[in-house]
């Protein structure tokens, strides 16, 4: 079953296409430094940081994980937006929930195989939208979008979205993430083009 999220640019008080935002078909691939290598063998995702229960998942184990299919809209920052995406992976309350978050954790960071990071605060993250996601339109996601397991966040610019995640941090206070250290918005609201600091 396809959960439909399209709608949740009406909470923000916005058009489906926020305001700069040129909607395509395509799929553009944008990252810092171009795709990484990763090994099915030695990959692993871990949560860490102001949590009960740090996690570790081999690739087979997070596979195995409750998973979802949700359609939702992608918004990057650079100007365009792709609608009716449809996402499968695991929904960052659930993966809290494994780990159990400590009632002093107040921000996110989440950190890439290419060394990329990115920060969100938890009540950001809190949202059955925020997915650790391994297909695209029913397929395995692609190298070039993040694969095997990216974040996507369809309340805010993807840049928040880490491609090739291995894992989330969970912090008691915030920090900054690679983007963000750079001058772009820490809270990242499509419908405010909260693009930059």
């Amino acid at each position: 079953m396809t959960t439909d999220v399209t709608g949740l640019h009406e909470e923000f008080d916005g058009e489906r296409l926020p305001p700069g935002q040129r909607k395509t078909e395509r799929f553009p691939v944008l990252s810092k430094s171009g795709t990484p290598d990763w090994n099915p063998e030695t990959w692993k995702f871990e949560v860490w940081g102001a949590v009960e229960e740090p996690l570790s998942f081999s690739h087979e184990e997070f596979a195995e994980l409750d998973s979802v299919t949700q359609r939702q809209d992608f918004h990057c920052v650079t100007g365009w937006s792709k609608f009716d995406c449809e996402f499968t992976g695991v929904t960052f309350p659930h993966l809290a929930d494994l780990a159990g978050v400590e009632d002093d954790a107040v921000h996110v960071m989440f950190h890439a195989l290419d060394g990329y990071t990115t920060d969100l605060a938890l009540s950001d993250c809190s949202r059955e939208e925020v997915m650790f996601v391994h297909e695209y339109d029913g397929e395995p996601l692609p190298a070039d979008h993040g694969g095997p397991l990216r974040v996507v966040t369809p309340h805010k610019y993807a840049y928040k979205g880490a491609k090739w995640v291995t894992g989330v941090e969970f912090l008691t206070e915030p920090e900054r993430g690679y983007w963000e250290k750079r001058g772009y918005s820490v809270t990242a609201n499509p419908w405010a083009e909260e693009r930059y600091s």
